[in-house]
């Protein structure tokens, strides 16, 4: 039901984008790219239309990773966690003020290296007691409990889960709102796949329900996120320089995607 509605470029910032997150209100727009090594902030006037996105400011992090692939936050954006695969490890760094990144200060960092050499986004379940990240060596989605919410360095590994038959080279994941659904993006597919999670938030439970196809937008794809009720859809590609940003007209489906 997804249909393409408008982009926005970034490529005065970064010419290679590898993710794209917001503001769980729709109000600031954050994108993280292998150039510039940095996350570059916009502000939405309009919450969730990237055609209403101005730049604010930019947060360099080339000192812990240097082919940086995703970025994401704590529901509050009181923490901030960026990936990659110079270092193999997930990085957290505290904002002194919520959502703005050039307040953020590192705090630590926590190593996938043993279960994924090629680590390429991150996310979290809601409450911040899951992580999740998905990488391109072992064609993967890894799961980990986090015994204090938000704190990496809590993690302990709980299981994989195999997206290897839909996507060669995964680069992206992020799930609904209540854990029940799972999408994965890739450079392999450029599409979007959709898993149904028969207990929400156990990757262990997933059943693959149906795929949607982004190659005409962003080759090379290489990040998905999703509004918070579900309703808007964006992506980004290594093989292009702009945020794109799909309307579905039902929440969370993508199965009659044109």
């Amino acid at each position: 039901t997804a249909s393409f509605t408008r982009s926005f470029y970034v490529r005065d910032k970064e010419s290679t984008v590898t993710g794209v997150t917001f503001k769980s209100d729709g109000t600031e727009m954050y994108i993280i790219g292998y150039v510039s090594d940095s996350v570059h902030q916009y502000t939405l006037s309009t919450a969730w239309d990237i055609s209403t996105a101005s730049f604010t400011r930019s947060f360099y992090f080339g000192d812990k990773e240097s082919t940086p692939c995703d970025v994401t936050f704590k529901s509050d954006g009181t923490e901030m966690y960026i990936t990659g695969h110079s270092s193999d490890s997930v990085h957290q760094y505290t904002l002194s003020t919520a959502w703005d990144i050039s307040t953020a200060n590192w705090t630590r960092s926590f190593y996938v290296g043993d279960k994924e050499s090629t680590p390429q986004d991150v996310i979290f379940k809601s409450d911040g007691t899951k992580m999740y990240i998905i990488g391109s060596s072992s064609d993967s989605v890894h799961q980990y409990t986090l015994s204090t919410a938000w704190d990496i360095s809590t993690a302990s590994f709980i299981r994989s889960f195999s997206v290897a038959d839909k996507d060669t080279y995964p680069s992206g994941v992020t799930f609904k709102s209540d854990g029940t659904e799972l999408y994965i993006i890739g450079d392999n597919s450029d599409s979007v796949h959709q898993y149904t999670l028969s207990t929400a938030w156990d990757i262990s439970t997933a059943s693959f329900t149906r795929s949607f196809s982004v190659v005409d937008k962003a080759p090379s794809a290489s990040g998905v996120t999703f509004k918070s009720d579900g309703t808007e859809m964006y992506v980004v590609g290594r093989g292009s320089t702009s945020v794109y940003q799909y309307t579905l007209s039902t929440a969370w489906d993508i199965s009659t995607a044109s």
